[in-house]
């Protein structure tokens, strides 16, 4: 590993590179004149939101953390050893989050004295300084450059501060929050970031049973609907709005043909909404729907068709026993 130094002083948070504006302002204006109406599911994670899907990650219901954790905890030695640890690189944790499955990952490289370096890079600066303190704790020798930024300003950053092999991780199917031509997109984006040396270990949760994955977006104890409404209190906060949370119910199904789950907030009778900070009032009619977020489902095989279409391609194919859940590591090809 890289000469020892605590990664407290290694922190290298750039809050610069991301707005202080966060947009929830434009992205609700935009989105309550749209018809149907929607909200945007990057706008989920406030502190009390990040509180509640760390519930969610916990129900019996939600299969997605629990397949992907059985990945990288029984294959964490054969997926290390196909991106070639020999050479120093550095880990690029997308949206990292609290870490909790990249740890898997960083404990194995730390007990295998890998020469690496670590670069959690999420939008939430207080979330990098939770991640930094509990990192510090566990391997105080472990260089680490936190980024606070969007995912393509980081990897900007890093290729010209920072031109090092990279591994990059995006994990927990984050990539099935987009559209399929979304989802290409970005795979083709990020492609422009890398170099034929790099890698990237993609999270990507697979078709299966429909009411499984119904019942993993509306557990019975409630708490992902109280995720989902804790959107229109964030806005109340915020933006000074007056959403009744009791006149909205969180409702979600799935489109087998499209492999979509999809999630809404539905008002139970026709009402008004005043948003302060807008200047504006939102009329809902009764049993209106606000759609909030798409969680896109794969085969293989389209995963195959994106890698190749963005000039990745598949190295290896890691899933979980019951083949619900895929980590699949993508290289770059020459061009």
């Amino acid at each position: 590993m890289t000469q020892p130094t605590t990664n407290k002083s290694l922190v290298n948070l750039l809050p610069q590179l991301v707005s202080t504006d966060n947009g929830l302002a434009q992205d609700v204006r935009q989105g309550l004149r749209q018809n149907p109406k929607k909200l945007s599911s990057r706008f989920f994670y406030d502190a009390k939101g990040s509180q509640l899907f760390q519930q969610i990650m916990e129900l019996p219901e939600y299969y997605l953390t629990k397949l992907e954790h059985q990945i990288l905890s029984r294959q964490r030695k054969e997926i290390l050893y196909a991106i070639d640890t020999a050479t120093p690189f550095q880990l690029v944790d997308l949206g990292a989050g609290d870490a909790y499955k990249t740890k898997l990952l960083l404990s194995e490289l730390v007990a295998s004295k890998v020469d690496f370096s670590y670069v959690p890079l999420d939008i939430s600066e207080d979330q990098l300084n939770l991640l930094l303190e509990d990192l510090h704790h566990r391997w105080p020798q472990l260089p680490v450059t936190a980024l606070a930024a969007e995912y393509f300003q980081g990897l900007a950053w890093l290729n010209q501060e920072k031109p090092q092999r990279k591994v990059v991780l995006f994990l927990g199917s984050n990539i099935g929050n987009f559209h399929l031509q979304e989802a290409q997109e970005f795979l083709c984006t990020l492609r422009k970031s890398l170099h034929p040396q790099d890698s990237l270990l993609l999270g990507l949760d697979l078709r299966k049973d429909p009411e499984k994955m119904r019942r993993a977006y509306a557990d019975a104890a409630g708490v992902t609907s109280a995720f989902n409404l804790n959107l229109l209190h964030r806005i109340n906060k915020e933006l000074a709005a007056d959403f009744d949370l009791d006149q909205f119910q969180h409702f979600a199904e799935y489109d087998p043909l499209e492999g979509t789950m999809r999630s809404f907030l539905i008002s139970r009778k026709a009402q008004q909404v005043h948003i302060g900070a807008l200047n504006e009032t939102f009329e809902f009619e009764a049993w209106e729907a606000i759609h909030t977020e798409n969680s896109y489902k794969f085969s293989l095989r389209q995963v195959e068709e994106m890698a190749q279409a963005c000039g990745y391609r598949v190295q290896d194919v890691y899933t979980d026993a019951s083949h619900g859940f895929a980590d699949v590591l993508l290289r770059p090809v020459e061009s």
